[in-house]
């Protein structure tokens, strides 16, 4: 991946498709360089992007529930400077099944997913990011706990706030550095993970939530907004 020195760069940790890899679409079209991630060794949309846009879109693998594989992408992209380190990572069990009733495994592999490996991803690749630059990463409306009044999807619920509390922690250990942190609530989204009854498409979500993180770079500390730029409640 070829680029020039003016060129801003944006690494997405999750944009093999839906709200990730619409994210790299997006900062393409901006005139940003991409660096995305993807789990397998398949073919994925953010392998057409690439082609499509040659020498701005590079692909690594990367599975953020395997810290080994953390420190290794960490290695390789040794002495890049990206301006936004955004994680994109989501996973959800049965929505129907009660936070009494779930079984450890499920438990487990939600949490791990959406809470635990974003942080290592965080934690790990920070001094990837220039001073001046964001990090973020892909939380939802439904980790407010002030705005839950229905319960359900109540393990995805929670670890959505937990990611809430972790990135909020991280960015209270790094107050004096001026750097903005951001949690992104993108909506109701018609992906694989929102279901086809979501309320929002892609297009109707993504392009107005990148406004918001280049908004956001400008405002240091960290904030919870909606893909609207309104804050959400924590």
């Amino acid at each position: 991946m070829t680029t020039t020195r003016s060129d801003p760069e944006i690494l997405i940790v999750g944009a093999s498709r839906g709200l990730g890899h619409a994210m790299a679409a997006e900062f393409l079209e901006r005139g940003w360089n991409v660096v995305g991630t993807v789990r397998g060794t398949a073919r994925t949309a953010l392998h057409d992007l690439a082609d499509a846009h040659p020498g701005r879109v590079g692909v690594e693998t990367l599975d953020i529930t395997e810290p080994d594989r953390i420190a290794a992408l960490r290695e390789r992209l040794s002495g890049r400077r990206f301006e936004i380190l955004f994680v994109n990572a989501g996973t959800t069990n049965d929505e129907s099944t009660l936070i009494g009733d779930v079984s450890t495994e499920d438990f487990v592999t939600v949490m791990v997913t959406n809470a635990l490996g974003p942080m290592r991803v965080i934690e790990r690749l920070q001094d990837l990011v220039t001073p001046a630059g964001l990090i973020g990463a892909m939380s939802s409306g439904q980790g407010s706990i002030t705005n839950n009044t229905t319960g359900q999807r109540e393990v995805y619920r929670g670890s959505k706030a937990a990611l809430n509390m972790y990135l909020r922690s991280f960015a209270a250990r790094q107050a004096d550095t001026g750097r903005a942190f951001a949690l992104m609530a993108p909506g109701w989204v018609r992906t694989e993970l929102g279901g086809p009854g979501a309320r929002l498409t892609i297009d109707e979500s993504i392009p107005k939530l990148v406004d918001v993180l280049l908004a956001k770079r400008d405002r240091p500390g960290v904030e919870y907004l909606d893909y609207l730029g309104r804050t959400v409640p924590w």
